[in-house]
């Protein structure tokens, strides 16, 4: 059984113009020490379903129409508790995509460390503290004692986020979810954190799931890798199968979009043409077909379930239908 397994998710918001269908039947599981990212455009549906795992989003104006996900057997959506105790902060912890907006601007950064140790682990407030300096210490803040006593405003972009992290990791989490966690910061503080993030992985043992739309970050922490496009998971697999034997239309586009670093290779970068579908009113057929240039009749009436490629990889799209005439694989070898 794995650790968090999350089945058929659908959400969706209320808002004026109608109902955003956000998110489409979402399926994916993560195991002890596994990392799992989920990567996508802008608006595809990424932070979304992970927030509403957590019970992040407001109810209303969102709701989760269906689904499960089952923490340890547990599931989390019908109760936030297990065995007494939270799940939020508890079992699950996460690194928001933001730090600047997601501290707290009137507590020093030890205080909001403590908080989580203090209401789930029952700590008194000096222990709270003395473990929140162990902490900072611990994600590489120097004079961690010393810093556990500022403010936000006194850290930089970089100390912001390790210090997302240590309040993320204090009550040493099952699952750490970590939601873009180097988007704001320059490529050598990028390394860093993500280097962190494994490390601390590797020590502890939890599992980690990677909401990012960098491949380049996927490719140097995942383990397995769920594309999502339209609210939906349209590939799923290995981190090689998703790059070395890409068996979508949009993951083989997301890899043509990206600059190669390798030496004496170079090559025209490919854009995706169009705009994602309006999820106020989700298509019919797949939700990739008005962009893929391997569209079929059927694409258009009918949206695929995911196919089977091999042990573990799957992917939505009706190349793989054993009546189609086209060789999906002579299109997909990257």
């Amino acid at each position: 059984m794995a650790l968090l397994d999350v089945k058929n998710l659908h959400v969706e918001f209320t808002t004026y113009g109608g109902i955003v269908h956000a998110v489409r039947g979402v399926d994916f599981s993560v195991d002890e020490g596994e990392t799992l990212a989920i990567v996508g455009e802008s608006g595809c549906g990424k932070s979304v379903t992970v927030q509403s795992i957590m019970g992040l989003i407001p109810m209303p104006p969102g709701r989760i129409t269906q689904g499960t996900a089952h923490l340890r057997g547990h599931d989390i959506i019908q109760s936030k508790v297990i065995d007494g105790k939270d799940i939020r902060g508890n079992f699950v912890g996460m690194i928001f995509q933001d730090p600047m907006t997601s501290l707290n601007p009137t507590m020093t950064i030890g205080a909001q460390i403590a908080e989580p140790l203090e209401v789930h682990r029952g700590y008194s407030h000096r222990q709270a503290m003395n473990r929140a300096a162990e902490l900072l210490d611990m994600v590489q803040i120097p004079e961690a004692a010393k810093r556990a006593r500022q403010y936000p405003f006194e850290f930089s972009g970089g100390m912001l986020q390790r210090s997302m992290i240590a309040m993320a990791i204090a009550c040493e989490p099952s699952v750490l979810i970590a939601d873009e966690p180097s988007t704001a910061l320059d490529v050598t503080i990028q390394a860093q954190i993500l280097d962190l993030v494994k490390s601390i992985q590797k020590d502890t043992g939890m599992a980690i799931i990677l909401i990012t739309h960098d491949l380049g970050v996927v490719a140097r922490l995942a383990d397995t890798v769920s594309v999502m496009y339209a609210g939906e998971v349209m590939e799923a697999g290995s981190v090689d199968d998703v790059f070395y034997r890409s068996a979508h239309p949009y993951t083989l586009g997301l890899k043509e979009a990206m600059p190669t670093n390798q030496t004496g290779r170079s090559r025209q970068l490919k854009p995706i043409d169009g705009s994602p579908p309006d999820l106020f009113s989700p298509p019919k057929g797949c939700s990739y077909a008005a962009r893929c240039p391997h569209t079929m009749e059927v694409c258009l009436e009918n949206n695929p379930n995911a196919f089977a490629m091999q042990d573990g990889h799957a992917a939505k799209c009706w190349l793989h239908h054993e009546e189609c005439e086209v060789e999906a694989e002579d299109l997909y070898q990257a």
